[in-house]
């Protein structure tokens, strides 16, 4: 399997930072092309949300450039390990940053959502509500859970998703890195698709766009270049931009080939 990445991400129209990070990595390897992507979305209603979002980016990437690689080339990589590692890694950032904030007065955390792609496997961790989807000529897959007041009140049945939509509580995160006691990262894995797309974005870049047109602009067909990615991401941001989203706005892709 080969890929081909891009992104994009905006201030968007309201806010004075932008408190989204990213990080895309593709290298080549003993067991061929090795993509990895991550976002995460400071906390938009907490102090320092930025700091938080881009010490866990680069805990993450210190990871993959230094601890991952060595797994690939000395043959010990494994999916326990993986989950052992992500899991220790967010678990140790959360204390550090859950510290800095007792030590300051001050709460900060962020959402992770985190795909490795190795092989013909994905592997995904995930905190928070940001998201990682799969566009392939199947349809749109969403293929991870918010972790939010809503989304579990509408899977227990007490709010249904267009309640949900306007519903004041809808920002409430059930948990993030660094403002929360315990963090329960979920854990993904599954089969990659050749041709298709994988999104990571921050919860600014979907809240005013449907499925139907990031497929348009952002699924297989419409991704045939790299150029023809990074102008599907910044379409949809400015797009999400003219419908007056107020979040900071995040896209990551990574295409199969």
């Amino acid at each position: 399997m080969e890929f081909r990445a891009t992104y994009n991400t905006d201030i968007g129209i309201r806010k004075n930072t932008n408190q989204d990070s990213l990080a895309l990595r593709i290298i080549d390897s003993p067991v061929g092309q090795i993509a990895f992507g991550i976002v995460c979305d400071g906390m938009g209603g907490l102090a320092k949300g930025e700091l938080a979002s881009k010490e866990v980016i680069e805990a993450f990437c210190d990871w993959f450039d230094q601890s991952f690689q060595r797994m690939i080339l000395n043959g010990s990589f494994t999916v326990a390990t993986l989950r052992g590692d992500w899991n220790d890694i967010i678990q140790e950032q959360n204390q550090r940053l859950g510290r800095y904030g007792a030590e300051n007065n001050l709460m900060l955390g962020t959402t992770v959502s985190a795909i490795l792609m190795v092989k013909d496997e994905f592997y995904i961790v995930h905190v928070g509500d940001s998201r990682v989807y799969e566009m392939s000529s199947d349809g749109v897959r969403q293929l991870t859970n918010d972790q939010t007041f809503v989304a579990r009140e509408i899977a227990m049945g007490r709010m249904t998703p267009e309640q949900a939509k306007t519903d004041p509580r809808r920002s409430v995160l059930l948990q993030c890195v660094g403002a929360s006691k315990v963090v329960e990262p979920d854990f993904v894995k599954g089969h990659l698709k050749k041709g298709a797309v994988y999104l990571l974005c921050s919860d600014g870049f979907r809240h005013q766009i449907s499925d139907e047109e990031m497929v348009e602009k952002v699924g297989p067909e419409a991704c045939g270049s790299e150029e023809e990615m990074k102008f599907g991401c910044v379409y949809l941001t400015e797009l999400v931009k003219n419908r007056r989203e107020t979040d900071n706005i995040t896209v990551a892709l990574i295409k199969t080939m």
